[in-house]
Parts: C-alpha cells; structure tokens; sequence
C-alpha cells in the first residue's frame, strides 16, 4: 500500500530479524507491532486508507499528543540501531529518560530483567510494549 503516494503521512515500525530456512538464512524486516500501521492525519486520510481495502480498521486515537511521543520514542531507539524486543505492557514503574548517547531524549519505563537494565518504551494505546537493554547509569528519573 503506497500512502505516502497518496500523500497519507504514516509510520509502519520495522524490525530486523533473522529467519533461517532449512541451510540457508535471510534477513527480513518484520512490523514491530504486527497488525498495526500508524496513519497521521485527517478524517479524509483515514478515508482514503480505508478505501485501499487492506486497512482492516481504523482506531480513533482521543490522546493523540500522547501517541506521537510514544511513536517518537519508538522511532528514536529503531533510528539508534537499538535492539528492541516484544516486552509485555507494564502499566507501573518509574518512568526516566536517556541522558547522553546516541539514544540520549529517548524516555521508557526501567525494569530489572535478569540483573540487566531494561528500558520499555510502551505504545498505551495498542497495551504492547518492546524492551531494550541500557546501561542504568544513562538514565534520569521523570517527574
């Protein structure tokens, strides 16, 4: 589905991944959130996505400010390279943000898995989430 030449401003987050076939192996770019393409726009956008028919659902977003930061983040840590791993939602936890590096501005949730620092970078309105592994030393609590 071609929207941007439509000229519907979208953001489909791709991750890259390894599949191996048999002896051979390929690298393959698969959606971070399956099932979920991210449209900004008017009424008439969505409209006009629908009308491809390969839009299942469109899903009226009331926070909206809330969504782009969130996206943000997300777009922040895929353009760092950041390794990001499907991670269940967390709806509590103390919530900081990257302060120096190449993710430096990119704001989650910290977790402890394992004895590592993970930091999760939520989507609230789909309640899924993907998780990165940080040093804790780069992080400043949010108020």
């Amino acid at each position: 589905m071609d929207l941007a030449a439509r000229g519907v401003d979208h953001f489909l987050p791709l991750q890259t991944r390894i599949h191996h076939y048999g002896p051979r192996k390929a690298t393959v770019q698969l959606p971070l959130f399956p099932g979920y393409l991210f449209l900004r726009g008017t009424l008439d956008d969505a409209y006009t996505a629908d009308r491809t028919k390969r839009v299942a659902q469109v899903i009226r977003v009331s926070q909206q400010a809330k969504l782009e930061t969130e996206l943000t983040n997300i777009r922040l840590a895929i353009d760092g390279q950041a390794s990001l791993d499907p991670y269940p939602y967390l709806q509590t936890g103390t919530k900081v943000e990257v302060n120096a590096g190449p993710m430096r501005g990119l704001q989650g949730v910290v977790e402890d898995r394992a004895g590592k620092t993970r930091l999760i970078l939520q989507i609230d309105m789909l309640g899924q989430a993907v998780s990165m592994e940080i040093d804790g030393s780069l992080l400043d609590l949010v108020d």
